[in-house]
């Protein structure tokens, strides 16, 4: 089967993955009704395209703190990648780095931050973290990521506690016994998601800022109210984000949150996003709303179903076709010409 779209690897994956791990990355909180939203909120999104401009040459490259990526799009952290392909994150190092764009590695890969690092030396990586309530695990993590040469912290904000996946709960999920989150073993008891801690706060920043010369990002801001008080806490970038409607369900979609956010930092820290992106025009109307980039979570984990690294060279691939022919069709050369002026919101 020629693989055209994102659904196609989304259906290749349903297909071919064991149920407990399609279930798994599938997953959102109580009714899925945020993750499903974080998709369908893009078609109430439409174009105002402009006719007649030269698009004979296009540059559809963009900086992330200040690096230079291929196109904007990068890979968002998710567990567990060994459920979707057996070399795992080292596998998803070696397309990004392929592909010329960041991935975000999560505290809960399957592979060690040494072996992703070694995997695909001279990758742009930044490093997500949790604070658990060991600080100390926490600690010599990052400084371990710093070390091997991670250049951003993304501290995810939005899980104090995990949120009720229904099917998760049902299939009793675990990791098969063969798979270890390698970056934890020894810090907490094997096999077990390690234990987060619900008493962080904004203060905790201050904390981090004093671990780590790397600019820090904060993951799961939704509000205008807290794009504020990140940007007051001295971080440098924010990612609009809902966990992929895994946390707190019935909140709102990425990209209609996307504005409010935007619109509080203005223009003083980067702001990106992830959620819901499965076309490459839905990256050019994030881009549109202010986001200086998108990440991929799922998708990214159906290209590791599909082939691995070459899977998900394939679905950078096509986003990044589909996303030149949507800036070409709607009048723009080069990302700096994406703006407010190219969306309109549908009144249906």
């Amino acid at each position: 089967m020629a693989m055209v779209c994102l659904s196609d690897f989304e259906a290749y994956a349903k297909k071919y993955l064991p149920k407990i791990a399609w279930d798994y990355f599938a997953a959102g909180a109580d009714d899925c009704t945020t993750r499903d939203e974080n998709i369908l909120a893009y078609k109430r999104i439409r174009f105002r395209p402009r006719m007649l401009r030269d698009v004979s040459v296009m540059d559809i490259r963009t900086k992330i703190l200040g690096s230079e990526i291929s196109f904007p799009v990068g890979i968002a952290p998710t567990g567990f990648h060994q459920l979707a392909w057996p070399d795992g994150e080292k596998s998803t190092a070696r397309a990004a780095r392929a592909m010329d764009t960041c991935y975000v590695v999560s505290t809960y890969s399957t592979s060690t931050l040494e072996d992703i690092s070694a995997a695909a030396p001279g990758g742009l990586r930044w490093f997500q973290i949790y604070i658990h309530s060991n600080r100390a695990a926490s600690q010599q993590l990052i400084q371990r990521a710093e070390a091997l040469g991670f250049q951003a912290l993304v501290l995810t904000a939005d899980l104090p506690y995990t949120g009720k996946r229904r099917d998760d709960v049902r299939n009793g999920f675990r990791l098969p016994p063969h798979m270890k989150v390698k970056n934890l073993e020894g810090a907490f008891e094997v096999c077990k998601m390690s234990p987060l801690d619900p008493s962080v706060t904004w203060n905790d920043i201050y904390w981090l800022r004093s671990l780590t010369h790397l600019p820090i990002i904060i993951k799961g801001i939704l509000t205008r109210e807290d794009a504020e008080l990140a940007v007051r806490h001295g971080v440098q970038g924010i990612v609009v984000s809902n966990h992929g409607g895994r946390q707190l369900d019935e909140g709102p979609a990425t990209i209609d949150a996307l504005v409010e956010v935007v619109e509080a930092v203005r223009g003083r820290i980067e702001v990106y996003m992830d959620g819901g992106v499965r076309k490459g025009s839905d990256v050019l109307k994030a881009l549109a709303l202010g986001a200086k980039c998108v990440f991929i979570g799922r998708p990214a984990l159906w290209g590791l179903a599909y082939k691995g690294e070459e899977g998900l060279q394939d679905v950078l691939r096509i986003l990044q076709d589909e996303f030149r022919l949507s800036m070409a069709l709607a009048g723009c050369a080069s990302v700096s010409e994406i703006g407010q002026h190219l969306v309109q919101f549908s009144k249906l």
